[in-house]
């Protein structure tokens, strides 16, 4: 389902009133523009509650070497689409991420990637909502300790992703 933005009438003005025009509309969310001064409106945005767009499922990469994995869990520890986890993972990543065994990097690996909304995952860390089973063990107690910022380091950026020379 997607929600077309209203439009400014006095900007933009929409030809409605050709089946071509209202189609394109509907299909592209371009409306006809006869704006001089080059403005177009914002493209629809995707419902969230919409299901029809499925997240991608994880497949977990079998025969990945350990540093390649690291290297890879690394990144996505940074990359994560909302700054809380991006702010917290990339500091636990940075801290914790080379010390791990092959066993506990899998852990992390699952913890990040299988849950399909990343505010679990920023729930569960800050003790709102219970940790599920599958997913309450060594690593998420690390990450639960991390965020308790006991010996309170200041995580206002990323820390660099390379260590510099």
């Amino acid at each position: 389902m997607f929600r077309i933005p209203a439009l400014l009438i006095n900007r933009c003005t929409v030809v409605a009133n050709s089946w071509a025009a209202a189609s394109r509309l509907i299909s592209t969310g371009a409306p006809v523009c006869n704006s001089t001064d080059g403005y177009r409106p914002p493209t629809p945005m995707i419902d969230l509650e919409d299901k029809s767009l499925p997240i991608p499922e994880y497949k977990e990469k079998k025969n990945e070497p350990l540093q390649l994995q690291k290297s890879r869990l690394l990144y996505q520890s940074r990359k994560r689409g909302m700054l809380e986890n991006g702010l917290l993972l990339s500091t636990f990543a940075a801290k914790h991420l080379a010390a791990m065994d092959p066993a506990q990097t899998k852990l992390y690996d699952r913890l990040i990637n299988l849950p399909s909304n990343d505010w679990d995952i920023f729930y569960w860390a800050t003790g709102v909502k219970p940790t599920p089973k599958e997913y309450d063990n060594e690593v998420m107690n690390m990450l639960k300790a991390h965020v308790k910022n006991n010996d309170r380091e200041q995580r206002f950026t990323q820390p660099d992703l390379y260590a510099k020379a």
